[in-house]
């Protein structure tokens, strides 16, 4: 598959006329399981009853409502302590909220064997997999994941027992807007130049 480069133009081919360029190979029978059939369809209802009018925060809300969701965990890096305190604010005014940071724990980066930013200072290390297992024990039943570097997002994700919705995508030089290097000349030039 290279949908990003189709010649078929899928805004068109697929969005519009539902054309399959996988002639039928696809095992599509999960969908009809009960656990993905209802969040398939919240995502459709919401997008048919709001359009392109709430944030990802509003959605996140109306869609764990929608879900019957009573428990959230949101899962942060430290550096957007006061953007999850914000959060939080606002998602405990709806459900019960389960927050953990990056630093959780304490971890010792040399105990780890992990690379150091600082060689000869301790250095605490990012605990995905604690963030992990902290918001498994509080039975959450949607994380949502706020600017955690990448692999650790992978961690992360990879040992939640509930699923996981992205809030922020960390982007240290685009001030956690990835899809910035899309829009800007400076960085599509530098990415797709010779």
């Amino acid at each position: 598959m290279n949908c990003a480069h189709c010649g078929q133009k899928p805004q068109n081919r697929c969005h519009k006329e539902g054309f399959d360029c996988t002639g039928g190979s696809l095992d599509l029978a999960d969908y009809g399981r009960e656990e993905n059939r209802g969040l398939h369809n919240l995502s459709d209802a919401m997008r048919a009853c709001h359009g392109n009018s709430q944030t990802r925060l509003e959605e996140i809300i109306e869609f764990s409502e929608r879900a019957g969701f009573k428990r959230l965990g949101l899962a942060f890096c430290i550096g957007l302590a006061e953007e999850a305190a914000f959060v939080a604010t606002v998602l405990v005014k709806h459900f019960k909220v389960d927050s953990v940071c990056c630093k959780m724990s304490g971890l010792n980066k040399d105990e780890l064997g992990l690379t150091k930013i600082k060689p000869d200072q301790f250095e605490v290390a990012c605990n995905p997999i604690g963030q992990a297992q902290m918001l498994n024990r509080a039975k959450t039943e949607l994380n949502i994941q706020m600017g955690l570097c990448l692999g650790h997002d992978i961690l992360f994700q990879k040992y939640c027992a509930a699923p996981v919705t992205v809030l922020v995508v960390k982007d240290r030089a685009l001030a956690n807007n990835p899809m910035g290097v899309a829009y800007g000349s400076y960085w599509r030039n530098k990415l797709t130049g010779p």
